[in-house]
Parts: structure tokens; C-alpha cells; sequence
């Protein structure tokens, strides 16, 4: 079969490689559509992950399975399924701890295009496919359906890491796919004041439509400094991360957040040693203002859960999607659209 992968840090083609074998409770599925994320993009350019040779790219996409295992109970042949980015182990002692995303240690539960190869092939392994696949309901548009593999539990993820309450006033930096999600995530979870840090006009609109109340611009003054204004100086209840850097971005989201908020982190951080958390802001280490990072929970009951909030009107996928390719022979174009971020592109997807 063939793929496309990064060949080194920096350098990306197709190549050719043997189809995955299925083991007793996988999957092979061929993918219907897939996505390039921002990861693709600081695994590639910036070694986040270090070096990697010929590993097939990409860890979004909804498929049709061709063969499944021989304990495989729940899923065949030509079911068209939404594969997580993320597909732990569920019987590793880190699942049992309730921590699935980490089975088998730090970020483990992150295959694709991690460990293995990803799904931007032919065909491509699923482990445990009865706990980390979901079936794609019928008449789902597949472009729509993929944004459910990554952009929509991330973006969740961060508005359950900053715990969002009713009435809270909240601030998502970043508004790219996965900060727009937080936005409709935070505004689901009943934040009253929402306020999104972007710059793009795309962007900026698809927030307003998914419930944030007032935008800020970061090229045209301070995140800090409008944040404050428009709170009259007292900040935010909670925070969500998702853009920006480990230099600057926590001590910005630590100097609008109230004592006693919480922070939500979902930004890859692909650069730097460290992140930089300014003393003071953190109230000298006492301010009890709580920083939770976390990669996005995968499996099979999440799926579910967010194609229901799909099914049922009450989350609408089509305004993320500003790009659609079709034909795998996109797939480096779509990937260098993530790359340079051009100012109308949200997510594209490369439809097979």
C-alpha cells in the first residue's frame, strides 16, 4: 500500500509499505476522509517528537472497515466508522487509573503517527476496535464526521480541564479548529462572558457563531491588557489554551485569571524546554490558580457521546470545514495549508 509520510524532520512523500496485519481484536479500515492537524505540522517541521523515518502520517480520519479480528463482536466488514485520534489500551493499568490517553506510559495512547503509522494510507491498523471505534450514523457528512476524530474532543477536553461552570467567565486563546470547539464547548457548558483571542476574520466569525461574546485581537494590543478592560479589571473565571507559545502564552492566561480559576490546556507544545510561568502572576505560587494540561480522552463511549451532540442539532460541524480536497493526491497541499495557516482556512479535509 501506499502512504504519505514524514521521511525525516522536514521532509515528506509517499511511500510504499506493507498493508498492517489485523490482530485478534483490531481492525483494518480504509479511510473515507482525513484531516492534517497542527500536530502533523510541529511533528514534521519541529521534531516535537524527535526524529522519525518513513512513519505514515495523520491521526484523523473516518473509514470503512475491510477485516476485522476474530474477537471482534460489535463492528464488520463495510461498516463506515469514526476513528479517534486517540486509541488506548483499556486494559492497561493507566485506563483502569482512569487515565486511558496514557496507557502504557506518557502520551502512549496516542498511536498513530506517533508509535505507528498513521492513517494517511490505503489502509490502517485499529487496535481494540470493538472500545476504539464508532459507527458513523447513516447520512453523516464524512468531512464533518472527521472533525469528531480530534478537533472536537480536544477542544472539548480543554473546557473540561478548565472545569466550566454556569455563569463563568471564560477566555479561549486561540481560535483555530480546536480553540473554536472550546469556544462551543465553554458556551455549551454555560459560560456567560466568553472572550476568543484570534486575529483571522474566518476564524472570527466562526467564533461569534459558536457563542463567544466579545473577540480580542492580539494585533491590536495586548491580550492582558484588553482582557482586564473589558472586565473591569477583576479577569476571568477560567482559561482555555489553545495556540500560542510556552514562552509567553501561560503567563498571559495566568494574568487574567482570578484566584481560585483553573487553566485548560490542549496546546501541543512542539518547541522549547520550558514553560515559562511568571511568579508573580501565579501568585508567588499561592494564588490557587490550578494549571491542568491533558491530552484529549479516545474510545468508542466519547465518540458516541459527540456524535450525538452532532445528530442532535445541538453542534454544528460545517463551519469548521473551509477546505475540502478531493483525492489522496491533495494530501501534501492540505498538509502545507496547516502549516502556513493562510487567513481564510479553518481545517481542510482530503475526501478519498
Amino acid at each position: 500500500m501506499k502512504g504519505f509520510a514524514m521521511l525525516s524532520i522536514g521532509n515528506t512523500g509517499w511511500i510504499e509499505k506493507e498493508r498492517p496485519a489485523c490482530g485478534y481484536l483490531d481492525a483494518i479500515v480504509k479511510p473515507l476522509a482525513v484531516a492534517p492537524c497542527s500536530s502533523d505540522v510541529h511533528t514534521v517541521w519541529e521534531g516535537a517528537l524527535g526524529d522519525r523515518h518513513d512513519m505514515i502520517l495523520g491521526h484523523e480520519a473516518v473509514g470503512e472497515v475491510v477485516e476485522v479480528g476474530s474477537l471482534v463482536k460489535d463492528f464488520k466488514p463495510g461498516d463506515k466508522v469514526i476513528v479517534p485520534a486517540i486509541t488506548p489500551d483499556w486494559g492497561s493499568l493507566e485506563s483502569q487509573g482512569g487515565f486511558a490517553m496514557h496507557s502504557g506510559g506518557m502520551l502512549a495512547g496516542w498511536k498513530f503517527s506517533n508509535f505507528k503509522d498513521g492513517v494517511f494510507a490505503e489502509f490502517f491498523h485499529v487496535n481494540e476496535a470493538d472500545a476504539n471505534l464508532a459507527l458513523m450514523p447513516a447520512g453523516m457528512d464524512v468531512a464533518e464526521a472527521c472533525m469528531l476524530a480530534d478537533m472536537v474532543p480536544t477542544g472539548f477536553h480543554g473546557v473540561e480541564l478548565a472545569d466550566i461552570k454556569f455563569g463563568d467567565d471564560v477566555c479561549i486563546i486561540g481560535i483555530g479548529p480546536v480553540g473554536l470547539m472550546g469556544v462551543a464547548g465553554a458556551a455549551l457548558r454555560g459560560a456567560s462572558n466568553l472572550y476568543a483571542v484570534g486575529s483571522r476574520p474566518t476564524c472570527i466569525e466562526a467564533a461569534k457563531a459558536y457563542g463567544a461574546t466579545e473577540i480580542v485581537n492580539y494585533r491590536k494590543g495586548g491580550i492582558v491588557e484588553q482582557i482586564m478592560d473589558l472586565t473591569k479589571g477583576k479577569g476571568v473565571d477560567k482559561v482555555v489554551i489553545a495556540g500560542g507559545t510556552s514562552e509567553k502564552t501561560f503567563g498571559q492566561a495566568l494574568a487574567i485569571l482570578k484566584p481560585g480559576g483553573r487553566i485548560g490546556n490542549v496546546n501541543y507544545l512542539g518547541s522549547g524546554e520550558n514553560v515559562l510561568i511568571p511568579r508573580l502572576d501565579w501568585g508567588c505560587g499561592m494564588g490557587h490558580k490550578i494549571i491542568a494540561g491533558g491530552l484529549m480522552p479516545g474510545g468508542r463511549l466519547r465518540m458516541e457521546k459527540l456524535t450525538s451532540l452532532v445528530t442532535s442539532g445541538r453542534l454544528d460541524l460545517s463551519r469548521l470545514l473551509t477546505h475540502k480536497f478531493n483525492g489522496f493526491d491533495h494530501m501534501e497541499e492540505s498538509l502545507l495549508l496547516m502549516k502556513d495557516k493562510p487567513k481564510d482556512l479553518i481545517k481542510p479535509v482530503v475526501i478519498i
